[in-house]
């Protein structure tokens, strides 16, 4: 009897995570659609559960990781708990670090090939999420991108470590420093993913693709995929008339699954401890770089979290409007101002009642209400 004991997927109690296991292939999807499959610190922990258990289980011989839906693969982060919770609380911000990590660490180290299905956007931690995976596959309507400049973050949950080994240095600087969309062509050339599947159909009823009429699809893309690469191009127009399901056009991941099945099928015909020892081999890098950073990233993001820059940034994606960037580069150029406090630094005291600590913006004072000098 094993001490391992293989568990049915259905024995999780998972409520923002589907899981399932057949055929050799474990299924790990977010089931978050309403926030485009943003993950929230329970689905960090049901992620991580889910993968362990695929990585234990000699039934599975690989991963498919994916999100609910055609919109979004993952989106990384709720920002909405980071507002409501953490700005709030920076402390317990470690402690969501510390889930991170280890749902990060979970694919990193799954003994099993991990296969990212891009089902649709990989935003943030979306991209980091489908970094951590071994293989990558795209549909032609998804892009990729990192956001964390943007709002009052940094992508060091695998993106400022593993941009520079797909990419090369520079173009990871981009990716990072300037927050852009990437699609998926221009991400496969990049080489953040291994494969582009077409998934955008049009009123005739057919996939728009780059590849030229009548040839199958699955016989080519392990072998040619940049063959004729002017001839019916989707176009981004396009994928927002599929996206949203105008003038005849549709999104159909079938051409995505099937590339997807066809590459589980090729991990199932191999020896399983020697692919194994060839991730942890391959890994090498990865993890030198993953080990040497994410500690200190943990700790410096949850002190950051005490600062004005994540306020500001998040306030304003739930607020939904504008960053006001450069009103946070002026309080930083003003000498008496603060871009480190929102209501300025803990400098005054009340002449009546004595509290200390006031806000130096403040011009009374908030516990008897007491004009300030």
């Amino acid at each position: 009897m094993s001490l391992f004991p293989a568990r049915n997927a259905e024995s999780f109690d998972f409520k923002e995570v589907q899981y399932e296991k057949r055929d050799w292939v474990a299924r790990v999807t977010i089931n978050r659609p309403h926030n485009y499959n943003a993950y929230s610190t329970p689905a960090l922990q049901e992620l991580a559960t889910a993968f362990e258990d695929a990585s234990w289980d000699d039934s599975v011989a690989v991963v498919v990781f994916t999100g609910t839906g055609d919109r979004a693969f993952c989106t990384g982060g709720d920002v909405k708990e980071y507002q409501e919770s953490y700005t709030q609380k920076p402390r317990d911000y470690w402690k969501y670090m510390c889930c991170f990590k280890g749902y990060i660490e979970s694919m990193v180290n799954c003994a099993k090939p991990v296969i990212a299905r891009l089902n649709g956007m990989a935003v943030g931690g979306g991209n980091e999420s489908q970094l951590a995976c071994d293989l990558g596959v795209m549909g032609e309507h998804a892009f990729i991108a990192q956001v964390g400049t943007g709002v009052g973050s940094v992508a060091c949950g695998g993106s400022t470590q593993w941009l520079p080994l797909h990419v090369g240095d520079r173009k990871a600087r981009g990716i990072l420093f300037l927050n852009q969309r990437y699609p998926a062509y221009t991400s496969l050339a990049m080489g953040l993913v291994n494969v582009v599947a077409p998934t955008v159909k049009g009123p005739d009823g057919k996939f728009v693709t780059r590849f030229r009429t009548g040839r199958k699809y699955l016989a080519d893309w392990n072998t040619d995929p940049w063959d004729d690469p002017f001839d019916n191009r989707v176009t981004p127009q396009e994928i927002g008339k599929a996206q949203k399901g105008k003038d005849g056009y549709s999104i159909d991941l079938s051409l995505l699954d099937d590339v997807v099945a066809d590459l589980c099928d090729q991990v199932v015909n191999k020896f399983f401890e020697c692919t194994r020892y060839t991730k942890a081999q391959v890994n090498f890098w990865k993890e030198l770089s993953w080990h040497a950073t994410a500690g200190h990233a943990r700790d410096w993001l949850s002190t950051h979290y005490t600062s004005l820059e994540p306020h500001e940034g998040m306030t304003a994606f739930v607020e939904k409007r504008k960053v006001d960037f450069v009103g946070m580069r002026r309080r930083a150029a003003d000498p008496s101002g603060s871009s480190e406090f929102l209501w300025g630094p803990y400098a005054k005291s009340c002449p009546k009642c004595e509290a200390k600590g006031i806000p130096a913006f403040f011009e009374y004072c908030g516990k008897c209400g007491a004009k300030l000098g």
